[in-house]
């Protein structure tokens, strides 16, 4: 499948508006070029060598690569701010942020994030996720019962549908209206990409409209009628000061959405590409079981479904010999970090048996994702499932090819062909 050709002139545009930037530096990072989307750990290596820290024009702040000063600076919320008002956004992209009454917590500093994040783990917390095993599994069994070998699609197949049905049954959606909810998160979740088109951005703005629209109706209903679903738990959950309202409950709906779908259908298709590029590495796999939860963690620091964050400089710092001032803003690929050769050993090697402590998969510190009990617990369920029905599994058909994104990095579809146990 050959690269979208609107894709491809925004990557040469922002090509021509680097030249000053590459001819004073030598170097100008532009995530968009065709190759960098399909495999921008090169380009990351690249960075970390020639400029672990630089300004970027297109980025509109001060890009971190280098894994100590990544978890620097998420761990540290005194100096650096999750709140873009706390930057210098250029005027468009300010007016294409939500406003404030709608950020999710991805957005929000203390004390309200510490508010609604204790709130929140009343109701998302390991333990429920966990007793969600028996669900899972059982979706995962009917989905692979309609797939038949010699191959089939795993993102369309499997990866899509499993993360829907289980993230649609702990919100109570019901099946007729799961693929509509599916589509509104996919698009607002777009807009937490930079350089969005303004096409796309209506189409974020109108799915999240959409979005508030269908859930308003259905935490009315949970107020009069409380089910065993998490938007009842966030209807009920209260602390000493009060409890979530409707437009609180609302974004954290939305924030759930994002981090439950986005960040583990991307964790299984990279994650699996990985395994399948590595056969030898499937096959330890298959001979040792026990390896499955430290394969998880090395396919979240291989090639990670969230690969870049931004902050905000809340007071004048320095960050390795970096001077930061206020107000600047701050790129922070994590993807980077993830292959630093200071702290993993051969960074560009998969390798299941590493059990990489440290990894930026699901981000760090305060905002470190809501969806990591579930996307650790999903990914070790259709590794021992598909290794147990399969007895083999390799590439099909075309190059899988990842979508266009700063943020999230996730594929479009990953063919495979199979033979049954």
């Amino acid at each position: 499948m050959t690269f979208p050709v609107v894709e491809r002139l925004r990557s040469a545009v922002v090509d021509v508006l680097l030249l000053p930037e590459r001819r004073r530096n030598g170097f100008a990072y532009n995530p968009f070029v065709p190759r960098k989307v399909q495999d921008p750990y090169p380009a990351y290596a690249a960075l970390r060598a020639r400029a672990p820290v630089h300004r970027s024009r297109l980025l509109q702040g001060w890009v971190f690569t280098r894994h100590a000063d990544v978890t620097t600076i998420l761990g540290d919320h005194r100096r650096f701010s999750s709140d873009p008002r706390n930057g210098s956004i250029p005027v468009l992209r300010r007016a294409m942020l939500p406003p404030p009454e709608e950020y999710t917590l991805l957005m929000l500093d203390p004390p309200d994030h510490t508010r609604l994040r204790a709130l929140l783990s009343k109701a998302f917390t390991p333990n429920p996720v966990t007793a969600l095993e028996s669900r899972i599994r059982g979706s995962l069994a009917a989905l692979l019962g309609d797939v038949a070998a010699p191959g089939f699609d795993l993102m369309e197949s499997v990866a899509r549908p499993l993360v829907l049905n289980v993230i649609a049954e702990m919100l109570g959606v019901p099946p007729e209206d799961r693929a509509t909810v599916r589509s509104w998160s996919a698009k607002g979740a777009r807009l937490l990409e930079p350089m969005l088109g303004i096409r796309e951005w209506r189409a974020g703005k109108a799915a999240c409209q959409a979005f508030d629209a269908y859930f308003r109706c259905v935490i009315r209903e949970r107020r009069a009628s409380p089910r065993d679903d998490m938007v009842s738990a966030l209807v009920d959950a209260r602390d000493e000061e009060a409890r979530l309202s409707d437009r609180e409950t609302l974004n954290m709906l939305r924030a759930l959405l994002a981090a439950g779908i986005e960040t583990t259908e991307n964790m299984i298709g990279n994650g699996f590409l990985a395994l399948l590029r590595h056969p030898e590495q499937f096959e330890r796999l298959r001979a040792d079981p026990e390896l499955i939860p430290g394969a998880v963690e090395e396919m979240l620091r291989f090639d990670a479904p969230v690969q870049t964050d931004f902050r905000y400089v809340l007071t004048d710092c320095e960050v390795n010999g970096q001077a930061l001032r206020q107000r600047e803003n701050v790129v922070l690929l994590l993807g980077a970090a993830n292959r630093d050769p200071e702290v993993f050993a051969d960074p560009d090697q998969f390798d299941v048996s590493r059990n990489p402590e440290g990894h930026l998969g699901f981000g760090s510190g305060i905002h470190h994702c809501l969806g990591a009990p579930l996307g650790r617990l999903a990914g070790r369920i259709v590794l021992e499932m598909l290794l147990e029905r399969f007895r083999s599994i390799e590439l099909a058909g075309h190059r899988p090819r990842f979508r266009p994104g700063v943020v999230f990095r996730g594929l479009d579809s990953l063919p495979v062909r199979c033979m049954p146990a």
